[in-house]
């Protein structure tokens, strides 16, 4: 039987760890404003997926066993690292730009929902946060009806928080700003992006 006291203090704790500001939100934040709401929504379908994705993992209990495994993990996060660090070499290379010479947005929708997704399955500390939210809504009595309905939930929290990303940060307002201060709110990403990529590197070789 599904406990729904216990679905909730799951998604709270879900959307807990998703609302925080990471790579993640960060990305999506930008370019909302940067390119408006139909492009971030698309690449907030990929991050969205690629957090399913970890979900899948911490719902079938391969998310102990990935942590468990020092040279897996260590492995991923060395290509999360990596992967951060290089949209942080993209974002320096807009903050370095021009106005009159930025390039004007991608048509490909695909290419937008791709790098969503790329970010987020490269990125083991998900599967982290999803073992943490299924760890305070269930209990070792939960069936797998309680699991599949919590991962599910967890899962609707994790749409819902990227598509308000993409909704609010893509308000009139907002693209104002961020063209009024294109370059600083580029340059400020970078360093995000690169402080964020060096920490998960710095994160493998930890003991």
């Amino acid at each position: 039987m599904i406990d729904f006291v216990s679905l909730s203090v799951s998604a709270v704790a879900f959307y807990a760890v998703a609302v925080t500001p990471g790579p993640a939100n960060l990305s999506n934040a930008t370019i909302a404003m940067s390119h408006g709401r139909k492009i971030s929504l698309i690449y907030s379908l990929g991050l969205s997926f690629g957090l399913v994705f970890w979900g899948l993992i911490a719902a079938s209990g391969m998310g102990a066993v990935l942590q468990g495994s020092v040279y897996l993990l260590m492995a991923l996060k060395i290509l999360g690292g990596l992967y951060l660090l290089w949209l942080a070499l993209l974002t320096a290379r807009s903050a370095n730009q021009a106005d009159s010479d930025a390039p004007p947005p991608s048509s490909s929708e695909k290419r937008w929902f791709l790098r969503g997704l790329i970010l987020n399955v490269s990125n083991p500390k998900s599967v982290i946060a999803w073992m943490a939210a299924l760890s305070v809504g269930l209990d070792a009595n939960d069936g797998l009806q309680a699991v599949i309905a919590t991962a599910i939930v967890c899962a609707a929290v994790g749409f819902i928080n990227n598509a308000l990303y993409s909704y609010v940060f893509s308000i009139a307002g907002m693209m104002r700003v961020y063209r009024r201060f294109r370059r600083r709110i580029d340059g400020l990403a970078a360093v995000l992006f690169s402080l964020a990529g060096f920490g998960l590197i710095r994160s493998a070789f930890a003991r």
